[in-house]
C-alpha cells in the first residue's frame, strides 16, 4: 500500500479492526520512510453472479428463490431443509466456479433437478412438472416411466 503522503510502498500495519457487521476490516498503517500514520479499509469485493432468463434478461442470482422453489417440490416430503440447503450450496458453488460468472435459468433448473431426482423421487417430479412445462399427459408419463425405469 502507498503512503497518500510521501507515496513510499513499504508500511507497517499498528492496528487492526473488524467493523460490527464483520464486513470491512479498518488497518491503522504506519509509512517506514516518513512515519505518518493513515487508515486503509479493506472489504470483499462482491461481483455479482447472474441467472440468465429464457426471454435474455439477466438477474441476480438469488438463493432464496432456489431454496423456496424446492420447498414448493418438496412440500409434505421427508426432505429436510438442511438437505435443500446442500443442495443450494452445490449449486451457488457451480455457478461460482464458472469464469463467466452467469448461468441460463435452463442450467440451473437442470442441476436442481438431477439434485432432487437423488433427493426424492416425487419432488422430482412436482419440479419437473412445472419447470419444463409438459404439453400434455403422455410427455409427463414418458418422463414417470423413464424415472421408473431407472429406479435403484
Amino acid at each position: 500500500m502507498k503512503c497518500p503522503y510521501c507515496g513510499h510502498s513499504g508500511d507497517k500495519v499498528v492496528d487492526s479492526r473488524e467493523s460490527r457487521e464483520g464486513e470491512v476490516i479498518r488497518r491503522r498503517r504506519e509509512c517506514l520512510d516518513c512515519g505518518r500514520r493513515f487508515t486503509s479499509y479493506e472489504r470483499i469485493d462482491e461481483i455479482p453472479y447472474m441467472v440468465v432468463k429464457k426471454d435474455g434478461t439477466r438477474e441476480r442470482f438469488e438463493r432464496q428463490k432456489l431454496i423456496a422453489g424446492m420447498l414448493k417440490a418438496c412440500e409434505k416430503r421427508p426432505v429436510s431443509v438442511a438437505a435443500l440447503e446442500a443442495v443450494a450450496d452445490r449449486i451457488e458453488t457451480t455457478l461460482q466456479d464458472r469464469p463467466e460468472r452467469e448461468m441460463s435459468t435452463a442450467e440451473v433448473g437442470e442441476l436442481v433437478m438431477q439434485e432432487l431426482k437423488l433427493l426424492d423421487k416425487v419432488a422430482y417430479v412436482r419440479f419437473a412438472s412445472v419447470y419444463r412445462h409438459f404439453r400434455d399427459i403422455g410427455e409427463f408419463m414418458t418422463e414417470l416411466n423413464h424415472l421408473l425405469s431407472t429406479r435403484e
